[in-house]
């Protein structure tokens, strides 16, 4: 058995903001949506700086189930492909990449539901006070 490549990753961090949703038309001329969104990593110890991987997913992915979930300072685990992008920074011209996912799935770190039913991250209860 042969593969063509393996390309799973897992990443975690937390949404520099809420996911932005829009609609795309594929190669088939089919529309599609398509969230697009930031996940801050916390820098590992062996590096100097800390660094982002922008989030796609897709609306026939599991990851878009728990779409309404993903809201800004929300820590995540990410499932799912990545790919470079390169490109040259403005600071000296010097070449660097950026991570991009296509997310096939996502694992909440901590969603709890308020007296409403509605979900209310870690980030909200320490606003109003709410021990957790």
């Amino acid at each position: 058995m042969s593969s063509i490549g393996l390309n799973k990753w897992i990443v975690s961090g937390y949404l520099a903001a809420d996911a932005q949703v829009k609609t795309v038309e594929l190669r088939d001329g089919q529309a599609a949506q398509v969230a697009n969104a930031m996940l801050y990593v916390r820098k590992p110890k062996n590096r100097k700086e800390s660094f982002t991987v922008s989030l796609s997913i897709w609306e026939k992915s599991a990851a878009w189930r728990k779409l309404q979930y993903l809201k800004k300072g929300s820590t995540i685990i990410c499932t799912g492909s990545i790919e470079p992008n390169p490109y040259v920074s403005n600071n000296g011209n010097v070449p660097k990449a950026g991570l991009e996912m296509s997310v096939l799935d996502i694992d909440l770190d901590f969603v709890k539901e308020e007296e409403n039913g509605s979900p209310e991250s870690e980030e909200q209860q320490d606003k109003v006070g709410v021990a957790a």
